[in-house]
């Protein structure tokens, strides 16, 4: 979710203004995935590097945050949507934390789309984590180096209840990664957007499915084998 700096900078506004017009932009989109049927929608809101901005500025993220998750419970629990989040979270401040949680909790049984929120999420401290946890367990004779397979890496994943990736839009002309999900993204279809995230509509949204489903998925297959 991409261009909420850039799109205040160009109306002349405070950062700030551009992160809040960017929860409408989350609203919309979570909103449309649900009527659509996607069951799986993951945002990536704050990654670990995003700690190194002005503090101000993650100051101000951090209260959005909280005053968005309150704002929206409504809007989940109506959309029978069950909310996960991802990442580092315990450096998250313990006020974020504590109303991430309620609200984890209260939309826990919702069945219809599963919402994750990566949050002080970076897919090499990932990657990183999940390693020392598979090397730990091999030292304490837990699981033998033999087993070692993709599946027990996905397992030790923090998407380890998720599926890859199917389709990864980023908005704002930005055509990069930006270390998010690289483990899961590796048959994932990129589809990148020069709207910038305050103005990302469901007709935004559609247009990116359209292209995903002209798109042909071989994974390392020919056209032939997969016809």
């Amino acid at each position: 979710m991409d261009g909420n700096g850039r799109w205040a900078k160009q109306k002349g506004m405070l950062r700030a203004i551009g992160h809040e017009n960017g929860t409408k932009a989350v609203r919309t989109t979570v909103e449309s995935c649900a009527k659509l049927g996607v069951e799986n929608l993951t945002l990536y809101a704050f990654s670990t590097e995003n700690w190194n901005r002005p503090k101000l500025e993650v100051d101000t993220l951090m209260k959005l945050l909280v005053s968005s998750l309150k704002k929206e419970i409504n809007t989940l629990l109506d959309n029978n949507i069950k909310l996960n989040a991802i990442g580092n979270l315990s450096l998250l401040p313990k006020k974020v934390s504590k109303e991430l949680q309620e609200v984890i909790n209260l939309t826990s049984k919702n069945t219809h789309m599963n919402l994750t929120l990566a949050l002080s999420y970076g897919s090499r401290e990932e990657l990183v984590t999940a390693v020392k946890e598979i090397s730990n367990k091999v030292k304490n004779n837990i699981i033998s180096e033999e087993s070692i397979d993709q599946s027990v890496i996905n397992k030790h994943l923090y998407t380890n209840n998720l599926p890859d990736v199917d389709l990864l839009i980023r908005t704002s002309g930005e055509q990069r990664i930006s270390n998010f999900l690289l483990w899961q993204i590796a048959y994932a279809e990129l589809y990148f957007t020069p709207v910038l995230w305050p103005d990302f509509t469901e007709q935004h949204l559609s247009e990116a499915i359209i292209e995903y489903q002209k798109r042909e998925r071989r994974f390392g297959k020919t056209s032939e084998q997969i016809s």
